[in-house]
């Protein structure tokens, strides 16, 4: 395993361009199984956990050719399904919890298939259910075998229905939408997911040959076809890095620029961030933070304590309530952050309070952060990246603080943040990979 080591308490400054959303990736890479034609994918993030997905892609039978930085050429006309049997498949998928994303393009047009229970990040339950009930709705039949840890999918008639999803998730969304595009009859999904990454993957698709409507909101109508054909797309940046970048720079006291952010996608993200008292100008698609030497939480009308919490889109993102939590710690004023859709997201919280945060860890869900107004800077730390989300957050609060810092288990924000090392340094950081 690598650490980073961190010296802190370095203004930065200059521009910085977010990598491909990793969350859109991890569905849009699964859904060129849905085709034997070619398909061309731009803006693909260099990140470990889409790697990994593209090597398991690989795996299976897809022809995957580079076409410069980002964009590759995948073609599945000859994919293995014998593959699926080996040990090799059980120990890569289960390592990897995108991996679910290949279910809904294989049984849409191999009529089977199965899948160990996948990984990814330790932060509370993460269920599947959402995925499987979608299938059996449109006719699979699922078992679960405890010996040998996998989910078996017969899907060999999958017939179009009306289905009201148990929960507006988006990976569940996903992969039944990709299974409705090539079942008979139509089929309309009700309190579906509208993020953008859902957007993007149904223009995608419709542009391969599929017929979804009411793209955009929580109601999708498909139409099923008999064959997809080939594309081209291009993915958007990341939202989640475009935050974590405002929450860099204000902490920091930087002037950042973030470069192409596709504002008009990023739906509450500026807004929340503004609410903290972060300065935002839009110059363009250009995010400018100036740098600031304070900035306050607003209070609510009735000047009760801010809350920021999370939401299914068009609410704000889960992902950033780590970096909102680190970002607060040193304004001026209190916050409250209600993390309701993952239970133990919080839990690193015992890292900043060692770096002298003032922060009342409520129970799983709720954390109450006092700002200190930079009064008292964050101590450099040794630490641990417990997850993606929070790994990055410890990193922003380490490049704010006084003294050296050292972050171990890398590893886990590779997963999401591409050679964020080497960009930072490019800021004028002081960050070196052990």
């Amino acid at each position: 395993m690598s650490s980073f080591q961190i010296r802190g308490g370095i203004a930065l400054k200059g521009d910085i361009t977010p990598q491909g959303a990793k969350n859109e990736a991890l569905q849009i890479l699964c859904a060129v199984l849905l085709t034997a034609d070619p398909v061309v994918i731009h803006n693909i993030p260099d990140i470990r956990d889409v790697n990994k997905l593209i090597e398991l892609l690989g795996d299976m039978g897809v022809k995957v050719t580079p076409l410069g930085e980002g964009s590759r050429r995948f073609q599945a006309d000859d994919v293995d399904l014998d593959y699926l049997e080996s040990p090799a498949y059980k120990e890569k998928a289960s390592a990897l919890r995108g991996s679910v994303m290949v279910l809904g393009p294989l049984l849409a047009r191999f009529g089977k298939s199965k899948i160990p229970k996948p990984g990814g990040d330790k932060i509370g339950r993460r269920r599947l259910d959402t995925h499987f009930l979608g299938f059996e709705k449109l006719g699979a039949k699922f078992s679960y075998d405890a010996n040998d840890g996998f989910y078996h999918i017969d899907a060999s008639d999958l017939r179009g229905c009306y289905m009201l999803l148990d929960e507006a998730s988006v990976t569940g969304t996903a992969n039944v939408l990709m299974a409705a595009v090539l079942a008979q009859g139509t089929t309309t999904i009700y309190n579906a997911a509208c993020e953008p990454y859902i957007q993007q993957l149904s223009r995608m698709l419709n542009s391969m040959g599929a017929k979804i409507s009411g793209v955009g909101s929580n109601l999708l109508t498909i139409e099923g076809v008999g064959k997809l054909g080939g594309t081209e797309h291009t993915m958007l940046p990341d939202m989640i890095e475009i935050g974590s970048f405002i929450g860099l720079a204000a902490m920091t006291q930087s002037e950042v620029t973030i470069k192409n952010a596709r504002i008009d996608q990023l739906g509450l993200i500026p807004n929340v961030f503004r609410k903290l008292g972060i300065q935002l100008e839009f110059r363009g698609d250009d995010i400018h933070i100036p740098a600031q030497d304070h900035y306050e939480i607003e209070t609510f009308i009735d000047g009760s304590i801010l809350t920021v919490a999370d939401a299914p889109w068009p609410g704000f993102t889960p992902d950033l309530l780590s970096i909102v939590l680190v970002v607060a710690t040193q304004a001026k004023g209190t916050l409250l952050i209600h993390q309701k859709m993952f239970e133990s997201r919080l839990f690193f919280v015992d890292k900043l309070i060692e770096m002298g945060a003032q922060i009342i860890l409520c129970d799983p869900h709720r954390a109450t952060v006092i700002g200190l107004n930079r009064q008292n800077p964050l101590r450099g730390l040794r630490m641990s990246s417990p997850d993606i989300r929070a790994g990055v957050s410890l990193l922003i609060a380490a490049l704010s603080a006084r003294g050296t810092s050292i972050i171990d288990n890398a590893e886990q924000i590779d997963r999401g943040y591409q050679r964020i090392d080497a960009r930072l340094r490019s800021l004028g950081a002081d960050i070196v990979r052990l």
